[in-house]
This record gives structure tokens, C-alpha cells and sequence, in this order.
């Protein structure tokens, strides 16, 4: 398991844990009077994609109409691609060929 995400509010972030599949734990931490809550879980594109990160959803709507992308679109798309083979170095995750 790994850090996913981190919330300010109790509620939003339980809320988040239930979105996971697989181990998951939320865990609490006080920082002088702010309380931080650390998701952890396993990193998955799958996960990442239920908890809204990393434009997962705004890349699915783009793939979803890709043969009449106009040039804004391959942008987007170059930028979101980008982030996520950051993201997929980070977690040790391969980006999905078709994705791509």
C-alpha cells in the first residue's frame, strides 16, 4: 500500500476510501491544530480513476472521440500523458499502451 491522497475533512476522505478497491486504510495525523487524513491504498489506475485524480476521467472522454480531435485536443492529450507517466513512475505502474 501506498499514499494516495491526502484530505482535510474526515467525511470526504472516508467517503474516498470506500471508492478503493483492494487493502485500503485511512489514517489521521494532527498538524499543530489541523487534522491531515492519509489514504492508503494500492496504486491503480482503476483506484486513481475513482478518486477523480490525474484528469483520468477528462482523458477517457478524449480517447472515447479520438478520431476527430482537433489540435487543442492532441495537447490535452500530450499534457495529461505527460503527468501520468509521472505519475506511473512514481507508483511503479505502467501507462496502458492504448492510452497512449
Amino acid at each position: 500500500m501506498k499514499l494516495l491522497n491526502t484530505y482535510d475533512d474526515r467525511y470526504e476522505a472516508e467517503e474516498a476510501a470506500q471508492k478503493l478497491t483492494g487493502d485500503k486504510r485511512l489514517a489521521s495525523e494532527r498538524d499543530a491544530t489541523v487534522v491531515i487524513y492519509n489514504l492508503f491504498g494500492m496504486p491503480s489506475w482503476g483506484n486513481f480513476h475513482r478518486l477523480g485524480m490525474y484528469n483520468l476521467s477528462e482523458l477517457q472522454a478524449l480517447l472515447e472521440r479520438r478520431a476527430g480531435w482537433q489540435p487543442a485536443d492532441q495537447v490535452r492529450h500530450a499534457e495529461i500523458i505527460a503527468t501520468l507517466q509521472t505519475v506511473a513512475k512514481n507508483y511503479d505502474i505502467g501507462v496502458p499502451g492504448h492510452w497512449l
